[in-house]
Order: structure tokens, then sequence, then C-alpha cells
């Protein structure tokens, strides 16, 4: 008895007294692809071409490329998000009638891709009938062409048909796929020419409510941006939903340079998204950019590409959205700086530990990290360690709660229970975030020592008998 408890105390003493192990992992510089952020594709998934010179589609039902079994695109960054816009007529054909298949295809077909989806359903167009609101409704309220409406309307929003069946559309939207999880974001969508929001300040107030209510109720699960439209909707949705990030579709537009009196990047996004009080929505909803036409306009024009990345950068930019159009060849070395910044960069910096651990104790660690991108990761993912040898492999979740970490440095100290029934013996130590429910990693760390799996190695640690 008396060996026993000696040999207990000599036990407990020496894992007292040693020394911890420091581990401090070697910074990569590769451009990373990571869930939410990056370049997007435009009614495109990974695998498929990309649109010619610098035209574009948008708004109509979804076309499906046959897929090579390459995911990769020539001339376009591999991404993690496909964007959609469809309009209203082709997603509820008949009044209360929803083509959900078009949209579950989508998310399936994203999924397969490596993708999420980042989703507006669009009121209308502005070409004729075939981007028209839908037949249906078009018959319910007739021919408007005389109301005199604002630049870019083609209905009444204020007509109480228009509140019914638009908000009703979102709320049976938000029973079918709110927390879906291929679902990457919905970009919120009112009124205006291709749901860009044009004369939203012009709405009522209660017509205003209304609108974004249905989305900001019908989808609290889902990550929503909201266009820079007028300072009363933009503080209305962030003072009830303080995480719905801001989307801007002009990004680049530079034609001050060309003599032009106004333009997006130095009139609209400089002063907007501070006069609006969206400057700050960053640290909790993502920034989701377009660009104004395409790259390769921003080339044929002259404009500073280098300007209008840094501009990005400033507003936190997370995701891209060049329409499925080529990157200029030129222009390859900047972007892949830029891809470096956009959204997240979790560089681990330093991690502790114990060589040695009880049976049926406790990891203690230590941690510093740096995020070297310009805004936090907004999903839920969790830091987990991993030990493992030939026999078994165990997955150690932390509470640590990524959404948190915004641009700079992040101490994250802990400490995790090594299941009851582990084996005495020497273990690999790993690190990763993984995807809470299956526990298999999803994040690329900007760090050397990824294996297979995805895990990051960090060195062996040993479970005492």
């Amino acid at each position: 008895m008396r060996t026993s408890l000696l040999l207990s105390f000599l036990l407990a003493s020496t894992l007292i007294a040693q020394e911890p192990v420091v581990v401090r992992p070697r910074e990569i510089s590769d451009v990373l692809t990571n869930p939410g952020i990056g370049f997007t594709t435009l009614q495109r998934f990974n695998g498929d071409p990309l649109n010619e010179g610098t035209k574009w589609t948008e708004g109509y039902p979804i076309v499906y490329y046959p897929f090579q079994g390459n995911l990769e695109v020539k001339n376009q960054p591999l991404t993690t998000v496909a964007y959609f816009r469809v309009y209203w007529r082709f997603v509820e054909p008949e009044m209360g009638k929803y083509s959900w298949e078009m949209l579950d295809k989508a998310l399936r077909t994203a999924h397969e891709r490596g993708q999420t989806l980042m989703l507006r359903i669009a009121p209308y167009g502005t070409t004729g009938k075939s981007d028209d609101v839908p037949d249906w409704y078009r018959a319910l309220v007739g021919d408007e062409s005389r109301k005199h409406l604002p630049v870019k309307w083609r209905t009444d929003p204020e007509n109480p048909a228009y509140i019914q069946h638009w908000t009703q559309l979102i709320r049976e939207f938000g029973k079918r796929y709110d927390g879906n999880p291929d679902l990457e974001l919905i970009d919120i969508s009112i009124v205006g020419a291709w749901g860009e929001g044009e004369g939203t300040g012009e709405l009522s107030e209660s017509t205003m409510k209304a609108l974004t209510d249905a989305y900001l109720e019908s989808l609290p699960n889902t990550l929503l941006v909201a266009q820079e439209t007028d300072k009363r909707t933009n503080q209305y949705i962030l003072s009830k939903r303080p995480t719905v990030g801001w989307r801007g579709d002009c990004l680049g537009d530079m034609r001050c340079v060309n003599g032009a009196k106004w333009c997006h990047m130095f009139d609209e996004y400089p002063e907007h998204v501070v006069d609006y009080g969206i400057s700050e929505a960053w640290k909790k909803g993502p920034v989701a950019l377009e660009a104004c036409w395409v790259m390769q306009h921003w080339k044929n024009q002259g404009w500073d590409v280098q300007y209008i990345i840094d501009q990005s950068l400033k507003w936190h930019i997370s995701s891209f959205n060049n329409k499925s159009s080529a990157v200029p060849q030129e222009w390859w070395p900047q972007v892949n700086e830029w891809l470096k910044k956009m959204g997240y960069r979790f560089v681990l910096r330093k991690f502790t530990y114990p060589p040695v651990l009880p049976p049926q104790g406790k990891l203690a660690f230590t941690s510093w990290w740096e995020n070297k991108g310009v805004a936090p990761c907004y999903k839920e993912f969790s830091l987990a360690l991993r030990l493992k040898n030939s026999n078994r492999a165990d997955v150690l979740t932390t509470d640590a709660d990524i959404r948190t970490w915004l641009p700079g440095d992040v101490v994250y100290d802990n400490a995790v229970f090594i299941p009851a029934d582990m084996p005495s013996g020497e273990y690999d130590l790993e690190i990763g975030i993984v995807d809470p429910q299956t526990h298999k990693p999803k994040l690329n760390l900007a760090i050397a020592g990824i294996d297979p799996d995805g895990w990051y190695s960090l060195g062996k640690i040993t479970v005492a008998k």
C-alpha cells in the first residue's frame, strides 16, 4: 500500500515538475483556400468554364455544365463559394408554388464541388418580360408603367400585394433552408433592379421594415449581408441583428480618373460606409464585394488594381465576386497577395504542452495565434487537438470561439480532458480547426506540417501508466 502511494506521489511530483514542450510552427506564404473567403464563382461552380471577354450572366434558371472531374478553373482562383442570383419569377413560377428542387440541386452541386452557396433572390431585372416580376404577379397588379416609379423599380413595393407575396417567399425559403450547412449566406434583396436596393431610402418606414424583417426573422441561423443602401435601412438592420454584414456591387469603379464627376471608389464607398454606420460591421458579419464590370474592364480602362485591392482590404473584405471572368494575366501577383489577406488567415505562433499526461488527466496548453487577414471567420468551427498512434485517434475539442479572432494577436490557453479509457503510451499530438459535427479539419492554417487528413503536427506526448 505504501509502495503504491509512494509511486503515485512520485508520478505526480514528476508531472508537476516537468518542463513544457514549446512548439513554434514555421509560417508559410502559400495562398490558402478556406471556407467563406476569397473569390467566388457567379452562376458557376468550381470546374465550370468562365465567361468569355467582359460579359456575364445572372438571374436566370441555374445552368449545369458537364463536369470534367477537375475543380480548378483556368485564369481564376479555386473558390469555396458559389454565388448565384435568381429572379423571383423562376423561384415562384406560380403563386405559392416554389422551385425548391432548383435550389436543392444548387446546394447539392456546390457541396460536391467543395463550395457553399451564396444566394440572392432578386425581384426583377431590367431587360423586359423575361426578367420581370412573375407573370402571375404582373397579372395581379397590372401595368405599372404610368406610376412614375423611381429609377430601376419595375413594380411598386408599397403595394400590399408586393409586401405580402415577397415576404411570404422569403419566409418559406427560411423554413426550408435556414441553417443549411451548404448555405454560405443570403444576400438581402428587397427592391430595385437585380435586387441591388436602388431607391430603398424612398420606401416608407413600415414597408422597409416589413421587407427586411422577413429575412431577419426567418433566417436566424444563416449569415446575411445587406447592400449599403441608406442610413435608415442599414441602421435598422444592424439594430435588429448586429451580425449582418454588408455588400458592395461596384468595387473597382474608378471612372473619376477618366473625368467622371462621381464614382464608387472615390465617392460612394468611402463616404457611405462611414455615414451609414457600417464601418465596424465587419467585426461580426462578412463584407462581400463584387466587381464593377469585371477585372478585365478595369485593366482596359487603365485603373490602378493595387489601389482597388488596398481599399477593399481597408473595408475588411472577405469575399470577391469577379463574375466568373478571367483574372488579367499581368495581375496575378497582386491577386495572389490579395488572397493572402482577404478574410482570415490564421498562423499558430506558439504552442506549449506537457510532455507526459497522467491517466484520465487533463492536457493543459497555451497558444498564441495571429490572424494575418483583415476579418474574422464568421462561421462556427472548433479548435481541436488530436492524439493519435497506430491503434487509435481521439479528437479533443476546445471551447475556443474563432469567430472572435479579429486581425492581430490572439492568446488562447485551456485544458481538455483525455478519454478515461485512453491506453498508456506515446502519441502524436496534432492540432486543427474542424467541423463541429464531423470533427474533420475544415480550415487550412498558414503553417507547415499538414498531414493528408488536414491535421498539423505539434510533436509527441506520452500518457503515463
